[in-house]
């Protein structure tokens, strides 16, 4: 049974509010650039990822380079064309999560859920070390400082974000443009040249090419296959973020998705290419595009320019994960398994508690690998496959339910995905269980128990204000308003001011302490209240301990219970400072009195501020 949200603050995901802002949305070219960095940067990463598989083979095994990227890219299009049809059946966007949770139950699109938290956070952590690794390998002096380079990367990332996804659009089309227009060069080129124009990046590194080369068997060419679906990372992140595009949305997404996949296909199909055509091997400290760069291009001014693309559109490509994560955690939260402060927009329709959360959990995802690409990719992977397969498998439950025109294809299309995504996904596991997946096989359950215990919170808190159920008529109490107060101000008669006008009955109190000094002073407060006269008692609580927020609480629970029929509120007032910087010159004796009340007692706190002229 569903349970109502406790604030009023997500809005239902069929119903548009009135101001819709259409103008902070995303179009099918802006869409590209702020929804698929991460998959189109990832062909700097995913054809290595498959060479260094294979080149424990040898020469024969990095032979195979070309037949199996041509198996991933017709796993990309299942993956475009099945990502294309959750589009138009899940239009309120959620990806994997809103298939598995329509089609699946609830267990298991929670189990969606989070593989595509964990896939967005690692996301951003493997591109922006992939970033900084393309530039560490232009300039290798800068090895050393990678950890820094990256968290200051992110950190632009996160405020372009906080300002609207349309804003961060805007400013990675031409990032988007230069690379992707840089790497159909170097394919263009490279497939005219016979032999390598240079060697100079490789050179002087150890290569890493196997010296006792194994033989290529099914198993190799099996995590061969899986560590290159790292390639595919953010196919489906366009599905998670329908609700971002203008009207008509669910064309303009099923436009970008196919874009994406038609780009995507051949730049890996070409890259693989060139990698067979110049006979690469991989070597330490230098990344395999840089060495095609340098093979097609040579290492001159083009060489630098791909360089440069290549470490811009990987560290944005974090940006993917700034798109679809916070409007999965709305999902989450409209469905009670998030706190529902990420359902909120700010201002531009920015989900900016999304936003940050993302940004920590990935700066300390940086901090735990070292900036060290390779130690990520494979936690990547795993996330990506489970979130494919689940969509997969949901969308052939829901052909077979809906059983419409050619629905046995598109279900058998749909089922064969998922077979090769559940495979790649067992492979990835098993064979980097020690290097660092068992933090995954650890972190997923885990995050499906933290989804469910937020869900169990809020039932019993929707239990406990009978919310869906119609309460009893309100009716008046006589109520009793306590300020405390430490001397005479313009800010003790304006709470008073308050207070009276609050309440039926008011009480100010004030704690003191047994040495002279405070003695001096209370004995100086209760005579100018005498004198002030403002119509309220003045009831001194002593305290033999120095402590404030605990006389205060227990004052205010004898109260209660001598004054059973009467409503007790505590109106704490503060002031509120001109300029940010001087709330630290105050003395937050307003927040102990509020922490020792709420403890201690069940009165009503009210923390009334007032801004001075």
């Amino acid at each position: 049974m569903s349970v109502p949200t406790i604030e009023p603050g997500p809005v239902p995901a069929d119903e548009e509010p009135p101001d819709t802002g259409e103008r902070h949305r995303l179009t099918a070219v802006t869409g590209l650039a702020a929804l698929s960095l991460d998959a189109m940067a990832s062909v700097a990463y995913g054809p290595e990822a498959i060479v260094l598989v294979l080149a424990t083979a040898g020469a024969h095994g990095l032979g195979l380079t070309v037949p199996v990227t041509l198996a991933i890219a017709g796993l990309l299009a299942v993956l475009v064309t099945s990502y294309r049809q959750v589009i138009a059946a899940f239009p309120n966007g959620g990806g994997s999560y809103a298939v598995a949770k329509t089609h699946l139950g609830t267990r298991t699109s929670l189990v969606a859920a989070a593989s595509l938290v964990l896939d967005y956070v690692l996301n951003v952590a493997v591109g922006v070390t992939a970033g900084v690794a393309a530039l560490t390998s232009a300039f290798p002096a800068l090895y050393g400082d990678r950890l820094w380079l990256c968290l200051v990367v992110l950190a632009l990332i996160t405020a372009v974000n906080l300002r609207g996804i349309v804003e961060s659009a805007k400013a990675f089309i031409v990032p988007t443009v230069v690379f992707v227009g840089s790497i159909f060069v170097l394919i263009v080129v490279g497939l005219f040249r016979s032999a390598p124009v240079s060697t100079a990046t490789a050179d002087g590194h150890a290569s890493a090419l196997a010296g006792n080369a194994t033989t290529v068997g099914t198993l190799l060419l099996l995590k061969a296959f899986a560590s290159g679906c790292s390639a595919l990372t953010g196919v489906e992140a366009i599905t998670n973020a329908v609700p971002s595009f203008r009207v008509p949305r669910v064309k303009r997404a099923q436009r970008a998705e196919v874009a994406l996949g038609a780009v995507l296909g051949v730049m890996l199909i070409g890259l693989s290419v060139l990698i067979s055509r110049f006979h690469l091997q991989p070597v330490r400290g230098v990344t395999v595009l840089a060495q095609l760069a340098d093979a097609s291009l040579g290492h001159n001014w083009a060489f630098y320019v791909i360089q440069f693309a290549t470490m811009i559109l990987l560290a944005l490509s974090a940006n993917t994960s700034f798109g679809g994560l916070p409007v999965l955690l709305k999902l989450l939260a409209r469905d009670n398994y998030a706190p529902h402060v990420f359902a909120l927009k700010a201002d531009r329709h920015v989900h900016r508690h999304g936003v940050l959360a993302l940004a920590g959990a990935s700066a300390a995802l940086l901090v735990f690998s070292g900036g060290d690409t390779n130690t990520l990719v494979p936690l990547f992977a795993i996330g990506v496959f489970v979130g494919f397969t689940v969509a997969q498998v949901g969308m052939v439950r829901h052909w077979r339910l809906e059983r419409g025109s050619g629905w046995r294809g598109k279900a058998l299309l749909n089922g064969f995905g998922a077979v090769l995504t559940g495979v790649a996904a067992v492979v990835v596991t098993g064979s980097k269980f020690e290097e660092g997946a068992w933090l995954i096989v650890i972190a997923l359950p885990l995050l499906v128990a933290a989804f469910e215990a937020v869900y169990r919170a809020y039932t019993r808190i929707g239990d406990r204000l009978a919310l869906g159920r119609v309460p009893e008529h309100p009716h008046r109490h006589r109520s009793i308003v306590i300020v405390p107060v430490s001397s005479l101000s313009r800010l003790t008669s304006e709470a008073l001011t308050a207070a009276v006008s609050l309440g039926d009955e008011v009480r100010a109190v004030t704690v003191h302490h047994p040495d002279p000094e405070d003695r001096a002073h209370h004995h100086a407060l209760a005579r100018d209240w005498a004198a002030w006269n403002p119509g309220v008692p003045l009831i001194p609580l002593a305290s033999e301990h120095r402590s404030l927020g605990r006389p205060i609480a227990v004052y205010v629970r004898e109260t209660a219970a001598a004054e059973r029929d009467a409503r007790v509120t505590v109106l704490i007032p503060e002031m509120e400072p001109e300029r940010l910087w001087q709330r630290l010159l105050q003395n937050q004796r307003g927040a102990l009195v509020a922490h020792a009340v709420r403890r201690d007692t069940d009165a009503v706190i009210c923390r009334l501020r007032f801004r001075l002229p």
